[in-house]
């Protein structure tokens, strides 16, 4: 996973921004992926993300920017890296235990409670012939449970009561005003829905995306500002 350091973008992208549509210079963004192709070594292919549920399957002649929305992508073959992009979303990287097929899945909130977990493990595992069990899985960085601010609609998506709320998942607050909001855990929403398909083994890097500004960028604290990346491949 890239982090926000050490590229070419100014304020309010700085510096290593690598995302094409949140009005940065073209020119900077272009030498930002370069440099992160370089860094990877192999090559990233760029979703158009819309937080959906679709799934890409890559190869080596998938073009670097396909037209078609997806918001995960997998793939068999060597050269090519499956690769989101996030500002507080979810990163989701997957890999079969035997290294023979890897994916990667973009699961802000809408993402997740639409499936698109679900649909990335059933595109590998249909099309490797293989069980939730068999694949390994990590949770990267994203805005976390004490900044992730929610209303009841999300709840609602998730299948929970506004009214009884769900402490490991939902804690309830109030603004000033004296509205109810919650805080949402998007890493904790993220592992039930794994472990309901049967992926146990399941690692999470808890770093907040909100908090940490040094590091990360933060659609939810900033606006405009950039986007990282999250890269899986096959060695």
């Amino acid at each position: 996973m890239s982090l926000r350091g050490g590229g070419v973008s100014g304020a309010p992208w700085d510096a290593f921004n690598l995302g094409i549509a949140v009005g940065d210079d073209p020119q900077a963004v272009a030498a930002n992926r370069a440099a992160w192709a370089a860094a990877i070594g192999v090559r990233p292919v760029w979703l158009r993300q819309v937080h959906g549920r679709q799934v890409l399957r890559i190869d080596e002649a998938t073009p670097e920017a396909p037209a078609a929305a997806a918001d995960a992508a997998w793939t068999t073959e060597r050269g090519v890296a499956c690769t989101v992009q996030m500002a507080d979303c979810l990163p989701v990287l997957f890999a079969l235990r035997d290294g023979s097929a890897v994916a990667a899945a973009h699961a802000g909130w809408r993402g997740l409670a639409g499936g698109v977990l679900e649909a990335t493990v059933a595109a590998v595992c249909t099309g490797m012939r293989t069980a939730p069990a068999d694949l390994l899985a990590w949770l990267g960085p994203c805005i976390g449970p004490r900044a992730f601010e929610v209303g009841a609609d999300v709840l609602q998506a998730f299948g929970a009561d506004p009214r009884a709320g769900d402490g490991g998942r939902f804690v309830a607050r109030s603004r000033p005003d004296g509205s109810p909001r919650w805080l949402a855990n998007l890493q904790r929403l993220a592992r039930d829905r794994l472990e309901a398909l049967g992926v146990v083994e399941i690692s999470a890097d808890a770093s907040c995306t909100f908090e940490d500004a040094s590091r990360f960028f933060s659609f939810r604290r900033d606006g405009v500002t950039g986007r990282m990346a999250a890269a899986v491949w096959r060695l």
